[in-house]
């Protein structure tokens, strides 16, 4: 679920942002590595990046000729969220369709769980619509907390996110 990581990325610093006191260059290269880390949002090898935990090492520079721009390798330790195939994960509903219901879980905005993976839940049309299990009562609509498996996910390059199916079969499964 949640990773630390640590990487090595390139930051680059425009000219006119060089200062001759060495504490401004390394505010000006911290705040650039949050920019372009929050720009990220999400690989497929790690997941959602959340934060940079600590930035470890900030290398020599190197000036690049046209520009004058100056490129310093830095390397720091980051948290990220991904989640993996037989992983039990809590979701909140929020959206509950006929054929399933779509669930949220940290930053996955979509995570699906069919109607076929709730084998013991029925779809009741009501105002508010819901799946209900007849046998023990338990409902589950929408802003419910599930506990539930991962049985696969799905990385979506163009728009740098994950999708996942989610099921209910297994012990400790279901509404919380």
């Amino acid at each position: 679920m949640f990773l630390k990581v640590q990487l090595n990325w390139n930051v680059v610093i425009p000219a006119e942002n060089l200062d001759i006191k060495g504490l401004m260059l390394q505010k000006a290269i911290l705040v650039r590595l949050l920019d372009d880390f929050s720009a990220k949002k999400a690989t497929k090898d790690l997941g959602y990046l959340l934060c940079v935990t600590t930035l470890d090492k900030i290398g020599e520079g190197k000036v690049r000729e046209h520009s004058g721009d100056v490129l310093f390798p830095v390397t720091f330790t980051c948290l990220s969220f991904k989640v993996f195939r037989g992983e039990v994960i809590e979701g909140v509903v929020h959206k509950i369709l006929k054929h399933g219901v779509f669930l949220r879980c940290g930053p996955i905005e979509n995570l699906y769980l069919s109607n076929q993976k709730m084998s013991d839940y029925q779809y009741q049309i009501a105002e508010n619509p819901c799946f209900l299990n007849s046998k023990t009562g338990s409902r589950i609509e929408k802003d419910a907390t599930l506990r539930c498996i991962v049985i696969g996910v799905k990385y979506m390059e163009a728009q740098k996110e994950f999708q996942a199916v989610v099921g209910l079969e297994g012990d400790y499964l279901g509404p919380v």
